[in-house]
């Protein structure tokens, strides 16, 4: 008997307004007659994160930023086992809805009537952890893309490229820095950094701060000046940030974050959840899918 697929699908509990007036974003699908939060199936190669904030978009015309990362629902459908990774997120911007053959109404809701209007006990469970979610700031720490060999290079280290793959990759970071609603970026000067944010960068019109003190060259030796760096830039955190930065630098960047050092593949990033007080909530780990 062989083993069935495993389906990966993501969503997001969308919410606006504060204290009583909070409202949670609600889809109704005519073919099951249910009330649920948006969600859907991930495309070939695509991260969860991406696969919540485009489906949310999709099926309601509404744009959101990811948060904290919420509890996963898991459950057998006839195709085989689905897990269902949530966020919750914010609002960016709410544009027009069509209805369509899958979703046929959007609706803003009430804590008390969507928990009335739910379907799903386990969505209701994963609606109350996003209400006692605090608000976040994400931190985005990511490891540079694929860069052409020492040995292949002739020029200054500072100066060595990413490849085609470093490429691909670097283009693939745009809608997860994106789903974070990603507005600054720090990176090492170094040109492989550089290249790995700069077509989020160039996408959305953002400028890409150079810091000298993240390359190989200085963060290697200045591995106290890098840990002050990065627990100020934590402490201070104001906007959903992006630091890009080398693999022997990267053990000083993760102790000035306070947490212990890994390893990183190329591109992968981690997401740090800060509080409105400058407290670490949670870490995500997103590795590249090529």
């Amino acid at each position: 008997m062989s083993k069935k697929a495993k389906i990966r699908a993501a969503g997001a509990v969308a919410l606006r307004g504060t204290g009583d007036d909070i409202e949670v974003l609600l889809i109704h699908r005519g073919r099951y007659n249910d009330w649920s939060l948006p969600k859907g199936k991930g495309k070939v190669a695509e991260l969860p994160p991406v696969t919540a904030v485009r489906e949310v978009l999709e099926e309601t015309g509404v744009t959101v930023s990811l948060g904290m990362r919420l509890p996963r629902i898991r459950y057998n459908v006839p195709k085989g086992a689905k897990t269902v990774d949530y966020w919750r997120a914010e609002v960016v911007h709410e544009g027009p809805f069509e209805p369509n053959a899958e979703v046929d109404k959007v609706r803003w809701m009430s804590i008390a009537q969507a928990m009335k209007k739910m379907t799903y006990a386990d969505e209701r469970r994963v609606l109350s952890a996003a209400l006692l979610a605090p608000h976040s700031t994400p931190l985005l720490l990511v490891r540079h893309a694929k860069a052409m060999l020492r040995k292949d290079w002739s020029g200054r280290d500072q100066d060595r490229r990413i490849t085609a793959r470093g490429r691909r990759q670097a283009d693939r970071l745009r809608p997860l820095l994106g789903a974070y609603g990603t507005q600054e970026l720090i990176s090492s000067s170094s040109a492989r950094c550089m290249q790995t944010l700069a077509p989020y960068a160039a996408e959305r019109g953002l400028s890409l701060h150079a810091e000298e003190m993240l390359t190989e060259e200085e963060g290697t030796v200045r591995p106290k000046d890098v840990r002050r760096y990065m627990a100020g830039l934590l402490a201070g955190l104001e906007v959903p940030t992006a630091i890009c930065g080398h693999r022997p630098v990267l053990p000083s960047m993760f102790e000035g974050l306070g947490l212990d050092p890994r390893p990183m593949v190329v591109s992968e990033v981690i997401v740090i959840h800060r509080d409105d007080e400058g407290r670490r909530l949670a870490v995500e780990v997103h590795k590249p899918t090529a």
